[in-house]
């Protein structure tokens, strides 16, 4: 296949879609540095092994899946031209980001009530991490949210259609890496503690 050929319009989709790749890819190696470095600490004096994740981390895996289940369903209802139920599937995709985002922070004050902390006399290495990964990806979540609120505002506003949907395919791409990259942290966070 030629990249060059097409008209302007499907050159420029095309690249949209290239450099949101492009970030994605960026963001893979930015958090496999940040897992590797946590497998490498884990020979540290001070590591903790017996530290539980917060219970709102798993529920919030849960909510995550469910998100991007709703926005892949909201995806597919506007392919078919079927606005209503792809706006209500959408509107439920953003209510469960905003829900995960909530659980992440919740999950935090967990963490804290456990006696984990992130820095300070009685943090450890170990919890370090834990918040350093997780706040991490709640950063890109919340970009992630943000991108899926302004998508919302232009769906309802008919500027989607069956035939052009550029912003909802980069927005719900970059939520469904947000997805699957929070499950692949928490099983890393599991297995690896």
């Amino acid at each position: 296949m030629d990249l060059t050929q097409g008209s302007n319009t499907t050159k420029n989709n095309r690249a949209k879609k290239m450099m949101l790749w492009f970030g994605i890819a960026s963001l893979i190696m930015s958090f496999g540095g940040l897992t590797s470095a946590f497998v490498a600490s884990k020979t540290r004096v001070d590591w903790v092994s017996d530290l539980i994740l917060p219970t709102a981390f798993t529920a919030s895996l849960i909510i995550i899946i469910l998100s991007s289940i709703f926005l892949y369903s909201s995806k597919l209802a506007l392919k078919k031209n079927d606005f209503k139920k792809s706006v209500l599937l959408f509107f439920l995709a953003i209510i469960s980001a905003a829900t995960f985002v909530s659980l992440q922070f919740y999950g935090f004050s967990q963490l804290i009530e456990s006696g984990n902390y992130f820095t300070g006399p009685t943090s450890n290495v170990t919890s370090s991490f834990v918040f350093l990964i997780a706040f991490f990806h709640l950063l890109h979540a919340l970009v992630g949210l943000l991108c899926l609120i302004v998508v919302f505002i232009m769906l309802l506003n008919n500027k989607y259609q069956s035939n052009n949907m550029l912003g909802f395919e980069l927005a719900a791409n970059f939520w469904h890496f947000v997805d699957v990259l929070w499950i692949y942290l928490f099983l890393f966070l599991v297995f690896f503690i």
